[in-house]
């Protein structure tokens, strides 16, 4: 009974020893007699008990690495602590057992050598403004030594860009002056637009009142000469009905009596008024030769 326990136990051993389930995204090497002799994919796997056993289990996940906060120099001698993080990939899992004793303390120290490089070839301003190319120059640089390690880099981000306080309160009063300045343009830009606008409204109503002026003169003119001509024809009219009239049988004899009609009004007002002499002729007969003169001159000849 003994016997059978510990021959159970034994084979127990054996088949965990044995026996390997390897999680999906995940990478075993195998070492057979302490030499490197491959690396086991997710999935089941058999080992030799004893003679092959698990050295390395990595994650191939892409992992996020927290970089320390560190100070560094730009260009124009300005200290800055700056703070990222780092994302990677184990591709090759031998390389990343043997290439380096710890990849991810390499990589953490390779990131911030390769920010304080890049920053350093930047002045303070492009430093926040270039977040971009600084991510990138920083994943190119640890991507390059990063290949022996197994590891493939995938992005860097800055966290954090923290000037000292006397740089940011400098900063914060060129932001606050550059505010007022373009406070300023925009108020003298309003009131340069308000006086074109007077200005334009002006001369459009100058412009409106001359045409109106125009247009009340044109109106005037052609009312005037319509009166005019309405005047013309009515009086042109009435000759020829005063003209017909006369050619009608005895015109004649009512023409001569309302010439003497006329003629003896005009004397009866030239003589009551008191201020106006009054020369009457000698002979009256020159009064009818003054009528028949008249006669003379508005005759017309009969029709045949």
């Amino acid at each position: 009974m003994e016997i059978a326990i510990v021959i159970f136990v034994i084979a127990v051993i054996f088949i965990t020893r044995s026996i390997k389930v390897v999680p999906q995204q995940h990478a075993w090497v195998i070492e057979r007699l302490g030499k490197y002799r491959g690396t086991l994919t997710p999935g089941l796997n058999f080992l030799v008990p004893f003679v092959d056993r698990v050295a390395y289990k990595h994650v191939l996940k892409e992992i996020p690495l927290d970089i320390a906060s560190q100070v560094c120099i730009t260009r124009d001698n300005t200290q800055l602590q700056v703070d990222g993080i780092l994302y990677f990939q184990v591709t090759d899992a031998m390389r990343a057992s043997y290439g380096s004793s710890n990849y991810v303390v390499a990589i953490s120290q390779l990131a911030q050598t390769s920010l304080r490089s890049v920053i350093g070839k930047l002045e303070l301003d492009k430093t926040f403004e270039e977040r971009d190319i600084i991510n990138a120059q920083v994943v190119q640089a640890i991507d390059e030594a990063a290949l022996n390690w197994g590891v493939k880099v995938l992005r860097y981000e800055i966290k954090d860009l923290t000037p000292p306080k006397e740089i940011l309160h400098a900063m914060q009063q060129q932001i606050t002056a550059e505010r007022e300045k373009r406070a300023l343009i925009a108020a003298s830009e309003g009131r340069m637009q308000e006086q074109i606008n007077i200005a334009t409204g002006e001369r459009q109503a100058f412009i409106a009142r001359s045409e109106g002026e125009k247009q009340a003169a044109i109106n005037n003119a052609q009312g005037e000469a319509g009166a005019i001509t309405a005047v013309a024809e009515a009086t042109a009219r009435a000759i020829e009905v005063v003209a017909s009239a006369i050619r009608q049988p005895g015109g004649d004899q009512a023409v001569q009596l309302k010439v003497a009609e006329l003629a003896v009004g005009a004397y009866s007002k030239v003589a009551a008024d008191a201020s106006t002499t009054l020369i009457v002729p000698s002979n009256m007969t020159e009064v009818s030769a003054l009528v028949t003169s008249a006669m003379k001159m508005i005759q017309v000849p009969k029709a045949q």
